[in-house]
């Protein structure tokens, strides 16, 4: 079908209007207009509380979201649009609960009865409507990307948000792509020499990394600081090692069912690994907010953003439904330094642009494969 083109003018004219509309959010927590910014000055300290720059961006997202929906013709595309924003946003805030959830209660049963329950529920909702469906080997298929990705992945960051910023935690998952593409050639899953967009992409993700240890150095003295930030880095690797299992290996099942299976799956591994590595006596002190954490999780989370994921993806361009990638980061880190108070300097900013722009380039140079292959 064929949309109309948005005219230049308009696309000027709507760049302005969102970018003084983040002009006018950007004020402090106490409603009052940011002050001087000194430069080298990290936004919380002293009287500094800018949070422009991160308001752009969104601003930037909702303008985009605009100019695509408001000229096409085909306007039942809008609710594909609206389960693309809930992912943008939701995902983005499931840091922050998840820091929240494990400050009180067990970091690995927390993520173990989110996730089983999750992929519990959905299960049986599946049921409900007739659209459960596997066989044995769907079910040992998809258990492989649950342990890795659910387990080892989501539930290990869950531990390390123990003791790194929730912001800092998003910012090392943004990188995911560069594990991805380092994984398909060392597993054989693709072997092709990188184009130069790929190249560079590599490149700016690895600068990233090496951005986000200098804005740590001052906390990485610290064992179990460097520690969770390690740790972090090794559950990307394992939910990129998990992807390109799940792409890999095709299963029978449909999308839905897959994602409950894996959620259930990797659940009850963590839960297993609770047994074994969780203080159980920290129960006796879990706080209302934790629990509030772990039912939003589940819901929200898990349910309501993986589900509306599956419906913008399928309704959506890959290019146009990825774009949750390079939101949900600045979510995180202005919830984070919003209520959690977590540090946010430029250096923070520049390694989420630097590694956000490796994505880009990745994300560009695997199109261009495509097109080679359809030519």
């Amino acid at each position: 079908m064929r949309t109309k083109k948005l005219p230049e003018r308009h696309n000027l004219i709507l760049s302005l209007y969102f970018i003084r509309l983040s002009g006018m959010l950007g004020f402090s927590r106490n409603g009052s207009p940011d002050p001087v910014w000194n430069p080298g000055m990290p936004f919380s300290a002293g009287p500094v509380k800018n949070n422009k720059i991160v308001f752009l961006f969104l601003a930037l997202f909702l303008r985009y979201l605009y100019s695509k929906w408001f000229f096409m013709q085909d306007r039942s595309l809008w609710k594909a649009y609206l389960a693309l924003a809930i992912v943008s946003v939701v995902w983005g805030t499931t840091y922050f609960a998840l820091r929240i959830g494990v400050e009180t209660f067990p970091p690995f049963l927390f993520s173990g009865v989110r996730q089983a329950l999750a992929g519990a529920i959905l299960l049986v909702v599946l049921k409900l409507l007739g659209r459960l469906k596997f066989t044995g080997k769907d079910l040992l298929h998809q258990s492989v990307p649950g342990v890795l990705m659910i387990a080892l992945g989501n539930g290990v960051i869950g531990w390390s948000e123990r003791y790194i910023p929730s912001g800092l935690a998003a910012l090392i998952v943004s990188i995911l792509p560069v594990y991805v593409v380092g994984v398909n050639y060392a597993s054989g899953a693709d072997r092709r020499r990188p184009n130069v967009l790929i190249a560079s992409g590599l490149f700016l993700g690895c600068a990233g990394i090496v951005l986000m240890f200098r804005d740590n150095l001052k906390d990485i003295v610290r064992p179990e600081y460097l520690m969770g930030m390690l740790v972090c880095f090794g559950a990307c690797l394992a939910w990129a090692t998990g992807s390109v299992y799940a792409k890999q290996k095709p299963s029978s099942a449909n999308v839905l069912t897959n994602a409950a299976l894996q959620m259930f799956s990797g659940g009850v591994v963590l839960l297993l690994m609770s047994l074994f590595l969780d203080d159980y006596s920290e129960l006796q002190t879990v706080s209302a907010a934790s629990i509030w954490a772990l039912v939003y999780l589940v819901v929200f989370g898990s349910i309501l953003a993986y589900s509306s994921f599956v419906y913008a993806l399928s309704r959506l361009p890959v290019g146009v439904a990825s774009l949750y990638a390079y939101i949900n980061p600045f979510i995180a880190l202005l919830m984070g330094y919003w209520w959690l108070s977590e540090e946010l300097t430029w250096i923070t900013i520049l390694a989420l642009l630097t590694a956000l722009s490796g994505v880009y380039f990745i994300n560009r140079g695997y199109k261009r494969y495509r097109k080679a292959i359809d030519n």
